[in-house]
């Protein structure tokens, strides 16, 4: 970046000046443009894979009596092959032939018996045991499975996300220092400015990682034929592509306050840690907690974990039409007085060399 003492900026120059500066940089790197393809190739495969998996599903092959194949016929997922006798069956499961037997014995309660090598399926068991009828009083709040991928994706994309960009932040002001060069620029920009250009340039990085995974994903489920799926998550997600951005917003203010306390590249990670756990510790409390619906509520109004949250009372249908609104209201908020605050401790301490800069000292000036 170039910048000029005689010429006098406008603020949205200046920050733009920055911000580009923050672009150039990352787009010039050949690290972060193998990675993003490697994480899109990724997504893609796993997006496919997933469709192909669930539209392909294995079948467990056993062998059965004539007596036992027609109790088991119309089951799904078994290749039934017919046998005369146990002696053929056992020879069929000790080869390998077969996972397991279902053979006719009078001497059994359920008039069969299963022979299995070392272990019977369990599938089989539960098939052919007699289980009461069950009735569910909330048939849809089962779905504890999907529940926890869709943690696992909105949390390791917003974790992963955050840490990507936002650490890069707190090293660059570090250096910055630690070169003398920000002595520089403070000459030619002020150090709002500075910080509002490094906020917005590696806002519109994250966010552009995050549009071209939805896009991979959206042509991943088209191709793969997961259009319902398509269907259900396509609200859900545009929150999160919303909730992302102020979110993400509210963490690069805090990693550039936290690079701005230190003067070495050895001393960032102790002001760095903080802003670290508030990245991942929601990210757990989602994957830990997301059946409890209490907790899934709390969270999806914290700031720090309302872009997790939130999606996923979304797609479950858990959240009232208003509750994205007001917790989106309650992110604003937050990111305006995290954000003035952020700008106060990186005002205070890019001109402070040596020794780390207290958080008191900081904020007093």
């Amino acid at each position: 970046m170039t910048v000029s003492t005689g010429t006098s900026l406008s603020p949205a120059q200046g920050v733009w000046l920055v911000a580009e500066r923050e672009l150039s940089t990352k787009l010039r790197s050949k690290a972060y443009l193998i990675s993003t393809g490697i994480l899109l190739l990724m997504a893609l495969a796993g997006v496919i894979w997933a469709g192909i998996a669930s539209a392909t599903p294995s079948s467990t092959p056993i062998a059965a009596t004539s007596t036992a194949a027609s109790a088991l016929q119309g089951a799904e997922g078994y290749e039934i092959t017919d046998v005369a006798d146990r002696a053929e069956a056992e020879k069929l499961v000790a080869d390998g032939t077969v996972d397991a037997a279902v053979i006719d014995d009078s001497s059994s309660p359920t008039g069969m018996v299963i022979i299995a090598d070392k272990e019977a399926p369990q599938s089989l068991l539960m098939m052919l045991s007699e289980s009461p009828p069950v009735e569910l009083l909330n048939p849809d709040a089962g779905a504890g499975g999907l529940r926890y991928l869709l943690g696992i994706g909105f949390g390791l994309v917003f974790m992963m996300s955050a840490i990507t960009f936002g650490s890069p932040i707190a090293t660059s002001v570090v250096e910055e220092k630690q070169t003398r060069v920000i002595e520089i620029l403070l000459s030619a920009i002020p150090a709002r400015i500075l910080l509002a250009g490094k906020v917005i340039g590696n806002t519109l990085l994250a966010i552009s990682q995050i549009l071209l995974l939805v896009v991979v994903g959206t042509i991943g489920l088209m191709v793969s034929g997961q259009t319902a799926v398509l269907q259900g998550i396509g609200g859900p997600i545009a929150w999160f592509a919303v909730f992302f951005f102020f979110g993400f917003i509210l963490l690069a203010a805090m990693f550039a306050a936290a690079g701005s306390m230190v003067s070495r590249q050895e001393d960032v990670g102790a002001t760095m840690t903080p802003v670290m756990y508030l990245t991942m510790i929601p990210y757990f409390l989602v994957i830990f907690f997301g059946d409890n619906p209490v907790v899934m509520t709390v969270l999806s109004y914290v700031p720090f974990s309302a872009p997790v949250g939130m999606p996923i009372r979304l797609f479950f249908n858990e959240a009232a039409w208003w509750e994205p609104l007001a917790s989106l209201a309650i992110m604003l908020v937050a990111c305006v007085v995290v954000v003035l605050i952020g700008a106060k401790i990186y005002e205070n301490s890019l001109l402070k060399m040596g020794a780390r800069v207290k958080l008191r000292e900081a904020l007093r000036g």
